[in-house]
């Protein structure tokens, strides 16, 4: 069973920065060890899961209008390891993220951007911006 395990969150005050992780482990239902693509979400209080990021096997990342130019995503194959690197962290940002992971046989280039199409999720990590 796969495990995903977040961490990094906190608190921050606008203008600053923190860096999300993402660590996966165990095998998934069909017994791959390695995640092919990643995704970030976050949900605020009373809002629904709203998609951040996604990176594919390739590399290639995807991101909310909301978040582009100031969140960066990235893996670590090696680590089986996804990270989002925060910037520029507004008061809206705040939410509890969460990673999610695919373990896809097909290079996916269009990215997977709602909840359902993820099989495993991380437990959430706090994010809060104060203004």
């Amino acid at each position: 069973q796969v495990q995903l395990v977040e961490s990094g969150g906190g608190l921050v005050q606008a203008g600053g920065s923190l860096r999300l992780s993402c660590a996966a482990s165990g095998r998934s239902f069909s017994g791959a060890v390695n995640v092919s693509d990643w995704a970030w979400f976050r949900q605020a209080p009373g809002q629904e899961r709203e998609f951040v990021a996604f990176i594919n096997r390739r590399g290639s990342g995807y991101y909310a209008d909301s978040v582009k130019g100031r969140f960066t995503i990235s893996r670590d194959n090696a680590q089986n390891t996804v990270l989002l690197q925060m910037l520029s962290l507004k008061p809206e940002d705040t939410a509890v993220y969460y990673c999610a992971a695919v373990f896809a046989q097909h290079l996916i280039v269009v990215p997977y951007r709602q909840v359902h199409e993820y099989d495993y999720w991380g437990q959430g990590t706090q994010v809060t911006v104060s203004s």
